[in-house]
């Protein structure tokens, strides 16, 4: 019987590069993926569906649908926080539909499969990075497609990436989650995307496609992190004037005020909120992680909640899967 063990790490979401209809390319997100913190599940074949993780339990049902597969035992052993920034829904996802394909040493196609799994509708980032890892530009969807509502669940292709470029080894990703209520998901998010949407600035759009085109990927290109750190912290509060109405300001509070001390810090090349939050990202690099580690536990002291402080390497590997014994 053949047991498969699939590993992803989360992800941090930059931003969009346009939520204006009045431009020709909708969303087309921007962001990479982290070594941990990580999911990891097991997979093997069974004559019925068991699994104890209800979430896992629903997607492993649509992946034997989908599959025509009997049947799947599937455990999960380590999850990635819900609903706080790192993708955990779409990462679950994948690695599910993952895990029970190659039990059955079948050919997951997880771009293809997404959207029936009710995922890549809008950002192609959580597909990508989980096939290659590293930094992902995705090209967004045309806009002619969209109206305040978007297609129906499924009635989509998950968007292929224009951009894919390792991230330098010794870059390293000081990662705040502080211990306030989730961010956005589901039916809540995308009624405040559809209102975003509805009046987003296409002034933003341009300056957004500016600094991707002049800093971000040239940063990329060239692996130079403060230069990056600065582009990506440019289009997080970008995005976050779309969203202001929605979120209570530029960053969802009291996240600015953990970003605004993030960024004196010297250790700090740029900081921002990953989607919804309520995680929080700098980028720094490997001398000066233990530096950037202090920043971020005094932004958590002196914004006054609760959290935790990771320092997390950058991915530029596809999720792993392996057959375990």
């Amino acid at each position: 019987m053949t047991r498969v063990q699939v590993t992803a790490g989360g992800r941090i979401h930059f931003g969009f590069q346009n939520l204006s209809l009045a431009r020709e390319r909708l969303y087309g997100g921007l962001g990479i993926s982290l070594r941990e913190p990580r999911l990891r599940i097991e997979a093997a074949p069974a004559d019925e569906l068991r699994c104890d993780d209800p979430d896992a339990s629903e997607y492993a049902a649509r992946a034997l649908d989908l599959l025509d597969l009997p049947g799947v035992s599937l455990t999960v052993h380590e999850r990635l926080p819900a609903h706080v920034g790192l993708g955990s829904g779409t990462r679950l996802a994948l690695a599910t539909l993952a895990a029970v394909a190659r039990a059955y040493d079948h050919d997951p196609r997880v771009r293809e499969r997404a959207p029936q799994l009710g995922r890549g509708g809008r950002s192609g980032v959580g597909c990508a990075t989980f096939e290659s890892g590293g930094f992902v530009a995705d090209a967004g969807h045309r806009a002619e497609r969209f109206t305040t509502q978007p297609p129906a669940a499924g009635e989509w292709e998950v968007p292929e990436p224009t951009a894919r470029h390792a991230l330098a080894d010794s870059w390293r990703f000081v990662l705040v989650v502080p211990a306030i209520t989730p961010g956005r998901s589901d039916d809540h998010e995308d009624r405040s995307i559809e209102r975003v949407v509805e009046h987003a600035d296409p002034s933003i759009a341009d300056d957004i496609a500016r600094i991707v085109a002049q800093q971000l990927l040239p940063a990329v290109a060239e692996d130079d992190w403060h230069a990056f750190g600065g582009a990506i912290a440019a289009v997080s509060r970008l995005n976050g004037a779309w969203y202001a109405d929605e979120q209570g300001g530029v960053y969802r509070p009291p996240l600015g005020d953990l970003i605004d001390v993030l960024e004196r810090s010297p250790a700090v090349a740029g900081a921002g909120q990953s989607s919804w939050g309520p995680a929080v990202y700098g980028l720094t690099d490997d001398e000066r992680a233990q530096t950037a580690r202090e920043a971020a536990q005094d932004a958590l002291s002196a914004a006054g909640v609760d959290g935790d402080v990771l320092i997390c390497e950058p991915d530029n590997e596809s999720a792993r899967i392996e057959t375990v014994e």
